[in-house]
């Protein structure tokens, strides 16, 4: 098989996944937004849950601003423990034995199901801890659970910083720590909050870490750390679950997909700004 014909079943190859994918995804959004838009008003947006069962009525507020609080507290738990973990293996550790333990543990945490991290959350937060099931519980499962996530990101962005810059700091008696906290951590402050953006839609939009650890059927908008919360991913799940409303769940998977929208475009414009400033 010659060069050009093996050049061009690699680029029909990319051509059809992208176009398969992109389809699936608009379709899956298309499907979403033509059953959930009948539902979508400003009741529906800023009203609690009524009706007998519960849901079958009234909106998802108390679950946005659930959802909102567990992705706040799960980025700012990960993020840092992420760049400190980051940072150290790449300005600090020096054993190649060492950096290779910390990136098995943060692969091995990646491939953990977030179910079983439920699980570990409720044992340890919710019983042993005694923190409840609660945002603050829900909150540190959702960090775990995106940590691996903004390491690897946050490694590589600062992996890339140019050698000469720090090289130059170094040489001008600048100290290392402030070398990173005055000089590499600016130059990489989009690529950080886009990673920790593009996590926190990750985290905002799971569900089986929060079953055990924070969400209930009802509750209002929490008022401390330790109160237990409504989020959107849950909800959803005992629409559809207890068969109690599917338009009202085509209507709350609408909000959560909004949502989460919003967020990847703005990680994205994040990135955008980045290359632009360069």
């Amino acid at each position: 098989m010659s060069e050009k014909t093996k050049d061009f079943i690699f680029k029909t190859w990319i051509i059809i996944s992208t176009v398969i994918v992109f389809t699936v995804v608009i379709y899956i959004f298309g499907y979403i937004f033509k059953n959930g838009i009948g539902s979508i008003n400003l009741e529906f947006i800023f009203s609690d849950p009524k009706g007998m069962p519960i849901g079958s009525e009234g909106g998802v507020f108390p679950a946005i601003v659930g959802s909102l609080f567990l992705m706040l507290i799960a980025c700012i738990f990960a993020s840092i423990l992420a760049i400190s973990t980051s940072i150290y293996t790449v300005f600090y550790c020096r054993s190649k034995r060492i950096e290779s333990i910390i990136h098995l543990i943060v692969q091995s945490m990646a491939g953990i199901p977030s179910i079983v991290l439920g699980l570990f959350g409720y044992t340890l937060l919710v019983l042993h801890l005694r923190l409840g099931r609660s945002l603050l519980s829900g909150g540190i499962t959702l960090g775990i659970m995106i940590f691996p996530y903004i390491e690897v990101r946050v490694e590589k962005t600062l992996r890339e910083v140019d050698k000469a810059i720090i090289g130059s700091s170094y040489a001008l008696g600048v100290s290392k720590a402030h070398t990173i906290s005055k000089l590499i951590l600016p130059l990489c402050k989009a690529d950080i909050i886009s990673a920790i953006t593009m996590a926190g839609g990750f985290a905002m939009g799971a569900s089986a870490p929060i079953i055990l650890t924070a969400a209930v059927i009802f509750a209002p908008i929490p008022k401390s750390l330790f109160a237990p919360v409504m989020a959107l991913p849950f909800h959803l799940y005992i629409l559809t679950g207890e068969g109690i409303s599917l338009e009202k769940a085509y209507g709350t998977a609408l909000v959560l997909i909004m949502i989460l929208l919003i967020i990847n475009i703005t990680s994205v414009v994040l990135n955008m700004k980045r290359r632009d400033d360069r």
